[in-house]
């Protein structure tokens, strides 16, 4: 793990010097992989447990291994490293965090809450109650939903680890994560001129196959409807889009080198992909 973190924040450093107006998020981001290392190695064993005898029908049925929303777990721990997370950003963006500082300090936010909602994707009324659309305070929230999301990943991320073979071996086939059932963001392929594509969850860490031709939001495999687009001079990138939901997903090309990318870190340097999406009117 040490020296994937070395890899992870040389690759930060990197695309610093290249990408200079995402160096604030890129230095939170370095913070956060080693904060992530830390709370990993002063771990016994994660709060999730998985109940290794239904494992296969779990994963025949379509389910994740992690029920977040029909489960209770004891959160403590969670719950401390996302402060911990929120002085990163004190540190890195003392503006900005004065804001942020501001909404969780505030009586209607409720950390665990928000946490569970955030895998529940029926979801539909604004946690932060009286959150108006394009409020400075709104601008907050993705950076919140950031720390929300690591503040379980180094629980989750031993539980994709431990489970990753046996996971494997199932041959899931759905769009969701098959550890927690979070939606990927980012995904890449694999394996010369086949072109597998592989997809990226970032709240466990867990990447399986998918298949090339369908969409993993809506499971569209109109090959008319399906489409994907790039930006000149970074072929490395594309955006596979969905014509039928109107969802997107990025992916990094690695069909034809050996290399091992984070893709955490990938996704923040693409974010200019997300912002043309966007206004594509993908969501």
């Amino acid at each position: 793990m040490a020296a994937t973190l070395r890899k992870s924040l040389k690759t930060i450093e990197d695309y610093k010097s290249t990408n200079p107006h995402y160096t604030d998020l890129l230095d939170i981001l370095g913070e956060i992989l080693i904060l992530r290392e830390q709370y990993r190695k002063n771990m016994t064993s994660s709060i999730f447990a998985v109940d290794e005898k239904l494992i296969s029908q779990k994963m025949e049925g379509g389910l994740p291994l992690i029920d977040f929303t029909g489960n209770k777990y004891d959160l403590l721990r969670p719950k401390e490293y996302f402060y911990s997370l929120i002085s990163i950003a004190e540190k890195r963006m003392p503006e900005e965090s004065k804001n942020i500082v501001k909404i969780i300090n505030d009586k209607q936010f409720d950390w665990e809450k928000m946490v569970r909602a955030s895998f529940d994707y029926t979801e539909e009324e604004p946690i932060v109650e009286n959150l108006k659309p394009g409020s400075e305070a709104e601008d907050q929230l993705d950076l919140i939903d950031l720390f929300l999301e690591e503040s379980l990943r180094p629980e989750l991320e031993s539980v994709a680890e431990k489970y990753t073979e046996v996971v494997d071996k199932s041959h899931w086939t759905e769009g969701y994560c098959p550890i927690c059932g979070k939606e990927p963001k980012i995904g890449e392929i694999r394996n010369g001129e086949e072109g597998e594509r592989y997809l990226f969850c970032h709240q466990c860490g867990f990447k399986w196959y998918f298949h090339r031709i369908k969409c993993p939001f809506c499971s569209n495999e109109e090959q008319h409807s399906l489409a994907y687009f790039a930006v000149e001079g970074e072929e490395r990138y594309r955006v596979d889009v969905c014509n039928k939901c109107r969802r997107y997903i990025k992916m990094v090309d690695l069909a034809n080198t050996k290399e091992e990318v984070d893709l955490d870190v990938e996704d923040i340097a693409t974010l200019h992909l997300d912002m043309i999406a966007f206004d594509e009117g993908y969501n």
